[in-house]
């Protein structure tokens, strides 16, 4: 995990974050038989309007390595989180850099926002059946399955709600 830094994206990180965020989700399959959400995921100045978006940065080259959107609820970007929840969206780390730790910095950066902003708890949604490597992640991290905030936004995408309580001690 070390050589890696957290910041707010800035304009000038934007193609570099669309360009990783589509082919992350190429690579383990996510956008197969999926017409309309790469164009969703590419649009990160939409994203930097409503949420926050992060980006893992290279601390030797600064090259843009992972990026995250973490929303508030009642915001555009917002699916799962209710009252008192952080969510955090699009979690994405470029292919070629896989296996640095960035996904986990990139995680511990929005739980670190949620906590600064008193939140509760963190939630997320992750695709079923996919994605196994960010489901251990998670699960290591202390997020625990919610099967209560499942749900299907299209016929065959079946996504699994999961949580990570704040307000018990680690």
């Amino acid at each position: 995990m070390t050589g890696l830094q957290v910041r707010r994206a800035e304009p000038a990180d934007f193609p570099a974050v669309a360009r990783l965020t589509v082919a992350a989700y190429e690579a383990d399959g996510q956008l197969k038989g999926e017409t309309g959400y790469a164009p969703v995921l590419a649009d990160v100045a939409t994203r930097a309007e409503t949420g926050e978006v992060l980006v893992a940065v290279d601390d030797i080259t600064g090259e843009v390595v992972g990026a995250v959107t973490f929303v508030l609820p009642g915001t555009p970007y917002a699916e799962l989180a209710g009252p008192g929840e952080a969510e955090f969206r699009m979690l994405a780390v470029d292919p070629a850099a896989q296996g640095r730790g960035a996904g986990a910095v990139l995680v511990g950066a929005c739980v670190a926002r949620a906590t600064e902003l008193g939140c509760s708890a963190v939630v997320i949604c992750v695709r079923n059946g996919m994605a196994p490597v960010a489901q251990r992640l998670y699960g290591r991290l202390g997020f625990v399955r919610v099967p209560e905030k499942d749900w299907t936004p299209l016929p065959g995408v079946e996504l699994l709600g999961l949580r990570l309580d704040l307000t018990r001690p680690a």
